[in-house]
């Protein structure tokens, strides 16, 4: 190896260089909300909205916020604790707020919250869920790609990115968890 070579793929690890560092981005930089009116379209057959119609509202806000922060394409690996507190009604301006809380090394924490106001009053709006998804950055070839990390400029983002440190810390346990009951029961020669 010649020394261009070498200085150009450093001199810590001459077969696979390590990326120089990305900058980090603000919290702000990639929050977003997405507003839309419920219509009958969206109604399941209590009349109310379908879940289902919230929560692809819940991912497109939160694949726009993980795209903004990444960079480029970024895939809904998770969605964790979709909590739905109260039921959304035909004629409800739905507000879908979401931001990047935490960041890996090709994966994002994004939060969502989602509120509702009646599109024909003035009275504030009301927080009827909740949501917390996993995303990672994808190049052009559908593999991992490094995401600037996120920087908390709040106590409210700070908190936020400790809490979903400690979720993440969960799901990689329950994952672990899982595996090891699955393999234990194939060795001892159940078929699930």
């Amino acid at each position: 190896m010649t020394d261009q070579a070498t200085a150009a793929v450093g001199p810590e690890s001459p077969e696979s260089p390590e990326p120089p560092e990305i900058p980090g981005k603000p919290t702000s930089a990639s929050r977003t909300t997405l507003s839309h009116i419920m219509t009958q379209a969206d109604t399941n057959l209590l009349g109310t909205v379908h879940g289902g119609v919230i929560m692809k509202l819940v991912d497109d806000a939160a694949g726009a916020v993980a795209g903004r922060h990444s960079g480029g394409p970024a895939v809904t690996a998770s969605m964790d604790e979709m909590a739905f507190l109260e039921p959304v009604r035909v004629g409800d301006l739905v507000h879908v707020k979401a931001q990047v809380n935490w960041t890996g090394r090709t994966s994002m924490e994004v939060g969502v919250r989602v509120l509702a106001e009646r599109w024909n009053e003035s009275t504030p709006a009301t927080q009827v869920g909740s949501a917390y998804l996993v995303f990672a950055a994808v190049d052009a070839d559908g593999r991992p790609r490094r995401v600037p990390p996120v920087l908390p400029e709040t106590e409210r983002d700070e908190r936020r990115y400790q809490e979903a440190q400690i979720r993440r810390t969960h799901r990689l346990a329950r994952r672990r968890a899982i595996k090891e009951l699955r393999e234990k029961r194939a060795a001892e020669g159940f078929d699930d």
